[in-house]
């Protein structure tokens, strides 16, 4: 009996003939596991103490946050950097791009090689007739420490794409028919090879795009046979000859499934849901407020170029914004080489290092609330690139549309862009106006125990931590007040309402984050006493109607937990001993307190 390519590709690996449903260990020949997931594949590994069997084999991709713009992203990177320098793994750091990208044009995947990474769109390596597998921590952490993993082996379906899709079709809108066909499970459990008269005339930028959202399909892989431009790549890229993996003329598969694509016009996602697939036509005139060019599916230098063709003496619709991110950091100097990035930037758009963008929260391409975006990604799933609502579709109808400001096809765009309705707020506004709440009653005489925080010079990163700025709704900023402030990580687990805060000079020094007071609201702390307070903060708190009081307090002998009294009309203090001493407590902010902040009227 004859082999699928993928049975070939185990068989080969695991050094037995297998069939489908055998489980054996398989030699993989590529181990890389990502910014996301990488920290923990090292904690797996130095909590059993496992070696690592070929570092030379053994990568870590930075594509998830290529800024290292999250402090956790930038931790579990720095993670990765610290434990690849001790074991000599090779890193591809921020500046490199999308690993399953590097895999294949750094050589590393060749056709009929194996690969695993904690990215569930490994399977793109079936562009190449290659192995690609996304893997939890545990599997990766195995395969970095002993070369192989067990694998159970896949029947293989025969994909047909029977016909030639309309001259404005691209891979993209096969890749979308075939999920319309298919569904979000249709190759569940299955490994699938793809043919058809348009097959042979894929280029790899296409072979990814369709083999990248074999995933949306369910599927483990989809495989293409490679022609010999991939082999020629391939050979290129990996600095000697390759060969394919091909399917014996007598495999046998599970089952055949034939794909119209005979006049397959542009295609489109609908949000929630990459699988519930219509004519782009239909959707025609969908206002949208943001567009994204890029991910691992739609990010190479022919998909840029593509959109490039239609952005070229055009500019981004009013109120539109456009984000494209090259797949590698070598598809970006492609494109700046080539003339494509003054296209992009005469048109508006924004252009990022290379990465992986709105598929990960790290990096552009995140929509908001009541947002409408038209994406060339793989997933639209509700909240996976944000809290707005994401189509899917091809770079050229993705850049059409941000020039029309509506949903478009690239022949339809209209001589004027569509703007937005002036005057409507999109996101539910449920809150009271100023003028319908009730004045706040606010004593004038505060009593609390006190905190003793024996320090000069706390700023505002120890109070409320940048990674936490994008946190707009008080009821959660209390939770992270000093967990940057060595020593009291765990303050917010130990204030009550009611607590003042005693501390050195220049209490909230450094940036003009509200949150830095606001955390103190969320905590129910009455009152922060510093002998001095950095001049923004100091202006934050007055105007939010905060009470701060300047004075000395730490000479004063006070301790944990002791009861002090504040009149906040004379400033002055009462200590446990009944000494009242002067605090600093102005006119101004006064009225400003007793209003309730700034802008209450």
């Amino acid at each position: 009996m004859g082999k699928t390519i993928i049975e070939k590709i185990i068989s080969d690996h695991s050094d037995q003939d297998v069939s489908p449903g055998q489980i054996v260990d398989i030699r993989i020949d590529v181990r890389a596991a990502r910014d996301f997931g990488g920290a923990n594949v090292v904690k797996n590994i130095r909590d059993h103490a496992l070696p690592i069997a070929d570092p030379a084999r053994t990568l870590f991709t930075f594509d998830c946050n290529p800024g290292g713009s999250d402090q956790k992203y930038a931790t579990n990177q720095q993670v990765c950097r610290e434990f690849a320098r001790q074991e000599g793994i090779s890193v591809y750091d921020i500046d490199a791009g999308i690993g399953t990208h590097l895999a294949i044009d750094g050589g590393h995947a060749v056709p009929g090689s194996t690969f695993v990474s904690t990215d569930s769109h490994a399977n793109i390596l079936g562009a190449i007739g290659a192995f690609g597998q996304g893997m939890g921590d545990v599997d990766i952490a195995q395969a970095f420490a002993y070369g192989k993993v067990w694998f159970k082996v896949p029947p293989t379906v025969r994909i047909v794409l029977e016909g030639r899709p309309s001259a404005a079709a691209t891979a993209k809108d096969i890749t979308l028919a075939m999920l319309r066909q298919l569904g979000a499970n249709g190759l569940l459990g299955f490994a699938a090879e793809v043919y058809g008269d348009v097959v042979d005339e894929l280029d790899l930028a296409s072979r990814i795009t369709i083999s990248s959202m074999a995933t949306e399909m369910g599927g483990i892989i989809a495989l293409f046979p490679p022609n010999q431009a991939v082999l020629d790549f391939c050979s290129a890229a990996s600095g000697q000859p390759v060969e394919g993996v091909f399917a014996d003329p007598d495999a046998e598969y599970h089952s055949t499934i034939r794909i119209d694509v005979e006049g397959l016009t542009p295609q489109m996602s609908r949000p929630g849901h990459p699988e519930d697939v219509v004519d782009v036509a239909s959707l025609s005139g969908t206002k949208i407020g943001s567009a994204f060019i890029g991910s691992c599916t739609n990010g190479r230098f022919e998909d840029l170029q593509a959109a490039a063709e239609i952005l070229r003496g055009r500019t981004v619709a009013p109120g539109v914004v456009l984000k494209i991110v090259p797949s590698t950091d070598a598809v970006w100097k492609q494109c700046l080489d080539a003339g494509l990035m003054d296209v992009f930037k005469d048109a508006r758009a924004l252009v990022s290092n290379a990465g992986c963008a709105g598929c990960a929260a790290g990096q552009v391409g995140q929509n908001g609330p009541g947002e409408v975006t038209v994406s060339t990604g793989n997933r639209n799933f509700a909240g996976k690139q944000g809290k707005g609502e994401v189509y899917l579709a091809s770079p050229a109808v993705v850049a059409a549309s941000a020039v029309a400001g509506i949903v478009c096809l690239p022949e339809e765009i209209p001589a004027e862009p569509v703007a937005f309705d002036s005057g409507a707020y999109s996101m539910d506004d449920t809150s009271a106006r100023v003028e319908d709440l009730p004045p706040k009653e606010r004593p004038a005489r505060l009593e609390g125990r006190v905190w003793i925080v024996d320090r000069d010079n706390i700023d505002t990163d120890m109070i409320f931590h940048n990674r936490y700025l994008t946190i707009t709704d008080i009821a959660e900023m209390g939770q992270y007040t000093f967990d940057n402030l060595e020593g009291w990580e765990d303050f917010s687990s130990k204030a009550q309402p009611g607590d003042i805060i005693v501390t050195g000079k220049n209490f909230g020094a450094g940036s003009s984050r509200q949150q830095a007071v606001d955390c103190f609201e969320s905590l129910g702390v009455s009152a922060v006493i510093a002998e001095s307070f950095g001049a923004i903060y100091e202006r934050n708190a007055i105007n939010k109607g905060f009470p701060i009081v300047a004075a000395d307090l730490l000479s004063q002998g006070l301790t944990d937990g002791q009861v002090i009294e504040v009149d906040l009309e004379s400033g002055s203090i009462t200590l446990p001993t009944r000494k009242t001493i002067p605090g600093a407590f102005s006119d101004v902010q006064m009225d400003i307190y007793r209003r309730g902040g700034l802008l209450s009227r």
